[in-house]
């Protein structure tokens, strides 16, 4: 597996009082303290806002991380009382996870889903989609703080949103060449943004597993030039989601085998389950990642059941309709959460539209009655942005607290008040969305991908479409086996393919070549085996500063759009 450049358990370093990443408090600072918790709920607010106002207009919604750390930055250099405790990077850390957790909260888990019935013209079902939307988002949330750092999911590969924003955090805080490197990156990047280069792209291919990028890149390619050199659009033929399918069933399947505890020693509570399949520098062991993703079956099952009571499902459809519904909604939720999470985690891009899309045709081709398949629609389209946003910030804090000492504690204390700032961030973006909604929609704003849901939904299903899915799952379910869950082959492929962005497969490939060769260079006359991987450390971590510096640029750039949605 591609390590990225803070791969690896952290080594020994003096325990002292601070705020840097080189040493820790004895015990975290927590997400609840008065001055923290007032930062959080402030930003949440302005990160709710800028999610709706964005999703609605634009389509889009950006990462507020990096905004979030700054203004975390910002507020510590206030010489006043209780306000200088936010000089503390694990507090500026804890700002930012709820400052994005609310603006993708806002955004995808809960506007664009009760957007589905609204545009329907089923008004009445908005109140119960947002409940519904709501339970999506609080087990998807749940389910990535009990299953990150898992073989599955494990931290030490790329999360890009999540290095960008620790590596701006580290070096608001260090100054010297590093500052300078990233702030000269995160120029580019925003002046590349701001002239439509998807600058962004190449700070992934910075960061993450090579052969995952180099797939996602040539799907990125094909999915610009196929229309012009093969005269055939492979999105509206549904290419990319058939591959999706047989990538993700497989996907699926290998999720499992790693759930499988392969140690046979038996399980000890708290640190030791992280070592019980032999791999001592994962937090969670096959048992938690067993666990957790159980929880999650059981607790989308019981959030379906939900839906379908205050939705108006029981008394509408049959009882064996009613059952095989909700089956269905706790499983494509799941495998939603799943497919996005590991799409995000090597690409720092998650096809959330496209997955939703996919459910959405397995639906008709069902012949799940309109409404039944809206309400579907709308809570698997909740589950998945927060699950991968959370896995942005868990990746951040894990770079954060590294080299505190001991280190496990303080990784499993700060992960968990790291998830309870974003469940703070996430009840502010529901009170916002609760007030907002209404005035958004009535005057017209709603999601455009909520509308080609609803178009989809009510154009029905070519015939010709689940032949075409069916036969283009055997080459991704294919890519996908040969690749293995590490790198995910098949997955991002189709990704690239669903996500198409104009040149962005040009930035892939250009920054991997350029990755490749300043590795090549930096071993220039290398004799031992000790000193190439010494050098090699050196230039990922030049390549890390270098792409989180562009990915924070484009970042404001999103931000910018604040104007043209106004």
């Amino acid at each position: 597996m591609h390590r990225t450049p803070a791969a690896g358990p952290p080594g020994p370093s003096p325990a002292a009082p601070g705020t840097g990443t080189a040493s820790a408090p004895a015990r975290h600072p927590r997400a609840l303290e008065p001055v923290t918790a007032i930062l959080i709920v402030l930003l949440s607010v302005l990160g709710a806002l800028i999610g709706i106002v964005l999703i609605t207009s634009l389509g889009v919604s950006p990462n507020t991380a990096v905004i979030g750390a700054l203004v975390a930055m910002l507020v510590g250099r206030i010489p006043v009382g209780a306000l200088v405790k936010m000089r503390s990077l694990h507090r500026q850390n804890l700002v930012q996870s709820a400052i994005s957790g609310s603006t993708f909260a806002a955004a995808n888990s809960l506007m664009t889903p009760i957007a589905v019935p609204f545009a329907l013209g089923r008004t009445d079902l908005v109140w119960p989609m947002l409940g519904g939307a709501t339970i999506g988002l609080a087990v998807d949330s749940w389910v990535l703080y009990r299953v990150f750092d898992s073989k599955l999911l494990p931290a030490t590969n790329a999360w890009p949103a999540g290095i960008a924003a620790a590596e701006t955090i580290k070096a608001g805080d260090s100054g010297g060449k590093k500052a300078v490197v990233l702030g000269a990156s995160a120029v580019v990047g925003l002046l590349g943004a701001l002239m439509k280069i998807p600058t962004s792209a190449a700070g992934v291919a910075f960061l993450g597993n090579v052969w995952a990028l180099l797939m996602f890149g040539i799907g990125l390619l094909v999915a610009q030039y196929a229309p012009t050199l093969l005269d055939v659009n492979l999105s509206a033929e549904y290419v990319p989601h058939g591959l999706m399918i047989g990538a993700g069933l497989v996907a699926l399947a290998q999720a499992g085998m790693l759930m499988r505890n392969r140690g046979g020693s038996k399980q000890q509570a708290g640190a030791a389950d992280a070592a019980d399949d032999g791999t001592p520098e994962l937090t969670v062991g096959s048992t938690r990642l067993r666990r957790g993703l159980l929880e999650g079956v059981v607790l989308f099952t019981a959030g379906a059941v939900v839906v379908a009571i205050t939705g108006g499902l029981i008394g509408g459809m049959s009882v064996p309709g009613l059952i095989g519904w909700v089956l269905l909604a706790g499983a494509a939720a799941l495998v939603h959460q799943l497919i996005v999470g590991l799409a995000a985690m090597h690409s720092g891009w998650f096809p959330a539209f496209a997955v939703t899309l996919i459910v959405l045709i397995v639906g008709l081709f069902l012949d799940i009655p309109t409404v039944p398949l809206a309400l579907l629609v709308g809570y698997t389209a909740s589950t998945g942005p927060a699950f991968a946003d959370l896995g942005y910030d868990f990746k951040a804090g894990w770079l954060l607290r590294r080299d505190a000492v001991p280190w496990q504690p303080y990784e499993m204390a700060g992960r968990r008040e790291q998830y309870i700032a974003q469940v703070l961030g996430f009840a502010v973006a529901l009170g916002v969305v609760a007030l907002a909604w209404h005035a958004f929609f009535t005057d017209g704003k709603v999601p455009p991908v909520s509308k080609v849901y609803v178009t989809t939904i009510t154009s029905g299903l070519d015939p010709h479409t689940m032949t075409t899915l069916l036969l283009w799952a055997i080459p991704g379910a294919l890519i996908q086996l040969i690749g293995g869950s590490s790198r995910q082959l098949g997955v991002l492929l189709a990704t690239g393919l669903l996500v198409a962005t104009a040149n962005a497969g040009w930035m892939v490939l250009g920054a991997l070549a350029v990755r490749y060769g300043y590795t090549r260079w930096r071993r220039r006359g290398v004799r031992t085996a000790e000193e190439r991987i010494r050098r090699d450390e050196q230039s990922d971590n030049d390549m890390s500063l270098v792409g989180a510096g562009l990915i924070a640029g484009s970042s404001l750039n999103d931000i910018s759009k604040l104007t043209k949605a106004f």
